[in-house]
């Protein structure tokens, strides 16, 4: 991390966000493993379909506001003045998981599902706000390194929610959940005005008219919507990865579930990593320069991550993470998975950066919201995708190994947003 990013940690047009933010997702991964281990270990121990199947609900539950409500979220952040909004988000979230902890109390998973319900319009309203803030608080040189500070925070938030989960029990998660969750409302206090750019602003309450009006929006602006497409790609690989992780180093890797943390371990941190990484590369100036180059390097990682797997033989007895590193053609294993991860970081940083800095002032948090929205519909698709192509037995190593060679194009529409390069004039708008 830079100096100028950590000074930014110490201004209050920043650090109150940020934190905010961080005790945010952080509480979003809390709530939803502390039921999946709820429903594993408790509920439905002896019913892992059972169990599994919750898990699938949990997950669509999650997502499904951000298809119903990212339009007026988007349109509302836009119509009010954001600092204001974030504080009512954050009451709503304390009364949320109070909510999850009568819940967990009572073991009632019809409660625990609707507070995750809950949990998911709250991250649906913060979303368009969190980045379409930063333009009102930050100097244009502070882009790139602000958010790659806010992504940061949230890979590791999302790794320590769910770390946590595993090791307390579930109703005390929701303990634990509430006192975040006050901490975050008193926090956002301190985050400075940002009133709208444009005032008078009618909220359309038809969802559907409302999501096709933003994205046809988006897409009118060819650069914008390049950037909309590669996060979202990012975020679908990564939801992949993730919901892969535990299978992979069970069944190919015959390692315990140790080992499959000390994976979430590798790429939290270095998402984490890469997301800091790429604003010393650029030296705070928002650009795409090395969005190409980032894409393919994840493209490789992938494969060669693909190739490492395939090749893996699996132990006779499951290994812990000792064991497993002990294992000198582990490395190589550990090594493209941080590399994949660290890419990613540098990948979708800037891209961020475009959305924000891209967008109209007036337009900003519907901008965000489309982004959001076309994130949801493309991670739920390559997940369907994945998993059907696991039901006809191609392998998790396929699956990754397909997840590299489909980011290969996705690098080279990313020359779109360098003009100045050949082959961005060849792939830019006509």
């Amino acid at each position: 991390m830079s100096a100028s990013e950590l000074s930014l940690l110490g201004r209050r047009r920043f650090a109150p966000l940020f934190v905010v933010q961080f005790l945010g997702a952080f509480n979003d991964n809390l709530l939803k493993f502390a039921l999946l281990f709820l429903a594993n270990f408790g509920l439905h121990a002896a019913a892992p379909g059972a169990a599994a199947e919750l898990a699938t609900i949990a997950t669509g539950l999650f997502i499904l506001p951000y298809f119903l409500f990212s339009a007026l979220a988007g349109t509302i952040a836009d119509a009010c003045d954001k600092a204001r909004l974030i504080r009512i988000v954050k009451s709503a979230e304390v009364v949320i998981m109070l909510i999850a902890l009568l819940g967990f109390r009572i073991e009632s998973v019809p409660l625990l599902l609707g507070a995750l319900f809950l949990m998911g319009v709250h991250s649906t309203i913060f979303g368009p706000v969190k980045y379409a803030i930063l333009p009102q608080h930050l100097r244009p040189e502070e882009i790139v390194g602000g958010t790659g500070v806010i992504e940061a925070g949230t890979f590791l938030a999302i790794l320590g929610g769910q770390l946590l989960a595993g090791v307390i029990a579930p109703w005390q998660s929701a303990l634990v959940a509430i006192g975040l969750a006050m901490l975050g409302l008193v926090v956002s206090l301190a985050v400075p005005p940002a009133p709208p750019a444009e005032r008078g602003l009618a909220i359309d309450r038809n969802p559907f008219r409302g999501t096709r009006r933003i994205i046809g929006a988006a897409r009118a602006h060819h650069r914008l919507w390049l950037a909309i497409l590669g996060i979202s790609w990012f975020f679908a690989v990564g939801a992949v990865l993730l919901s892969i992780f535990a299978p992979l180093v069970g069944d190919v890797l015959g390692g315990r579930q140790s080992v499959a943390t000390l994976f979430l371990l590798i790429f939290s941190i270095g998402v984490a990593a890469g997301s800091l990484l790429v604003n010393t590369l650029l030296h705070g100036k928002v650009s795409a320069r090395y969005v190409p180059a980032a894409a393919l390097a994840l493209a490789g990682w992938l494969i060669d991550l693909c190739w490492s797997t395939h090749r893996h033989a699996r132990t006779a007895t499951a290994i812990g993470v000792r064991d497993f590193v002990a294992m000198a053609g582990n490395w190589r294993l550990l090594v493209d998975l941080a590399g994949v991860a660290v890419a990613g970081g540098i990948f979708v940083v800037p891209l961020y950066a475009i959305l924000q800095t891209g967008s109209v002032a007036a337009e900003r948090s519907r901008t965000i919201a489309a982004n959001n929205i076309v994130n949801a519909i493309v991670t739920v698709a390559l997940v369907i995708l994945a998993t059907l192509a696991l039901g006809r037995g191609i392998g998790i190593s396929g699956v990754i190994g397909g997840l590299g060679a489909l980011t290969i194009p996705v690098a080279l529409l990313a020359c779109g947003l360098t003009p100045d390069t050949r082959l961005g004039r060849l792939l830019g708008p006509r």
